[in-house]
């Protein structure tokens, strides 16, 4: 597999990834009603081919929202039940939703009302023009300063300190860990204890060679800790950053990988949502980079009939942000009430629906009533908490509120308190523009290394031959 196949393929798990990231499930459909468009509604119609679009509410001034999420279908539903409005939401495929959402306000339309981003696409966003000024009147967003966690708040902001955008969820990283698994090969399951098996790459080896030595496997594939895969910005002044934790990182990865120290199981494949259950086959690394096609992992009942006469592992432990709180509790089956949070190696984040005003819009007063119902209103925000059961909000006396709830799927950890630690120690300073193609172009460096593919040297400079012809303004020391 050359390193541009690795590359493409690192694109298509984001893709999934966003859907995790937006509170989409990647396992499952949901069926949503779609109407047919009137002539006022076809821009909007059109620009939902392929997508989920739902409308709530049948009086009233009428709102468009584009989205990457499903969150906000479910907002707008309860959003109608005291207000006498429309509401129209067209949630868009990830692949497709930067290109819809230039082509639509470039070429002046005034729908959507309200668009939405991640956080790698919003620089790009703002620096289009798409995102109303929300520090202007009578907006003043900048009076809410403070009510929001200062990262999520930060990331609404553009370059000049215009608020731009709110987000209704903060979205910090941690290592979730099985506590029996702890207590039997560490004696402890302690999060505070724990937390140190995570500290560094080092520490995590030997973490990940402790487990092995005792029949377990420390994670269901390297991907586990991608989202503590470096703690510095890429380009700082112009110049590629490539420091020495991005290149412990690629050593980290490719041992895990070459000593056999994971499940080898894909993100989002079958079994890596089976490995938060319990059992899980030990595949080898030539599936997990599809060099063997015997095995399809996305196949469900196929996997489990091809896989029955494996060996088979449990596995330890699982990277992920504050919304893989969602994800394991969907599918850790009899495991619940068996599991806890800790920090890793360093503060990460991944994911979060950022919501602005489109600066065409024709109904921003409404928008900015929705806007702010559904990030700054802490009525909604309980509500939030127990629809979605367990989603992390962003507002701050929200979370002081429940700080001490215990979740009992994470024995009795008081999650909330914990997210809200994490969410302190994110410096959003480190976050660029470019991070989102750098990220996926220094991933197939990493597994072009560890599968063989490269040496060390080879694939690092391809990594150089990638930044510079996707971004020639930036500096490339080799």
């Amino acid at each position: 597999m050359k390193f541009r196949k690795i590359m493409a393929t690192l694109l298509a798990g984001v893709m999934t990834l966003s859907l995790a990231a937006c509170g989409q499930s990647a396992t499952g459909t949901e069926s949503a009603s779609t109407d047919s468009a009137t002539s006022e509604e076809a821009p909007a119609a059109e620009a939902a081919e392929n997508t989920n679009t739902e409308t709530a509410g049948t009086d009233g001034e009428k709102l468009v929202i584009w989205t990457l999420a499903k969150d906000l279908q479910t907002f707008a539903e309860k959003y109608v039940e005291d207000h006498n409005v429309q509401i129209e939401t067209v949630v868009i495929e990830p692949a497709d939703y930067v290109t819809k959402v230039q082509t639509a306000l470039n070429g002046g339309q005034t729908t959507p009302d309200i668009i939405v981003g991640e956080p790698q696409m919003l620089e790009d966003f703002y620096d289009a023009g798409y995102f109303e000024d929300l520090n202007q009147a009578p907006y003043n967003a900048q009076d809410y300063k403070g009510q929001i966690v200062d990262y999520v708040w930060e990331v609404g902001q553009d370059a000049d300190g215009i608020q731009r955008a709110i987000s209704y969820q903060i979205t910090p990283a941690g290592m979730y860990y099985r506590r029996d698994i702890a207590k039997e090969v560490f004696g402890t399951d302690d999060p505070d204890e724990i937390g140190k098996l995570f500290k560094d790459y080092p520490t995590i080896l030997d973490t990940a060679e402790t487990l092995k030595a005792a029949g377990y496997r420390i994670f269901a594939s390297d991907a586990e800790i991608g989202y503590f895969s470096g703690d510095s910005a890429w380009v700082v002044d112009g110049t590629l950053n490539v420091d020495q934790a991005r290149l412990d990182y690629m050593d980290l990865v490719t041992d895990l990988y070459q000593n056999d120290l994971t499940a080898y199981a894909n993100q989002w494949s079958t079994p890596w949502y089976q490995a938060m259950a319990g059992e899980v086959p030990i595949l080898t690394a030539a599936v997990q980079s599809y060099a063997d096609d015997s095995i399809n992992v996305w196949d469900a009942e196929g996997f489990a009939e091809a896989t029955k006469d494996l060996d088979k592992t449990q596995v330890f432990s699982f990277g992920l942000p504050s919304w893989g709180v969602l994800t394991l509790r969907d599918n850790v089956g009899e495991t619940s009430g068996n599991w806890g949070v800790c920090s890793g190696p360093s503060y990460g984040f991944g994911g979060g629906t950022f919501i602005g005003i489109s600066a065409m819009s024709e109904h921003k007063d409404l928008a900015w009533d929705f806007l702010k119902w559904v990030t700054l209103d802490e009525n909604t925000a309980e509500w939030w908490i127990e629809k979605s059961e367990g989603d992390t909000v962003s507002l701050v006396s929200v979370l002081e509120k429940h700080k001490d709830d215990a979740n009992e799927v994470y024995g009795g950890e008081h999650l909330y308190s914990f997210w809200q630690e994490q969410a302190a120690g994110i410096d959003y300073s480190k976050v660029t523009r470019f991070d989102k193609i750098i990220n996926d172009a220094w991933g197939a460096a990493c597994t072009a290394v560890k599968t063989g593919e490269m040496d060390k040297e080879a694939a690092i400079n391809e990594f150089y031959d990638v930044v510079e012809s996707t971004y020639p303004e930036i500096t490339v020391n080799r």
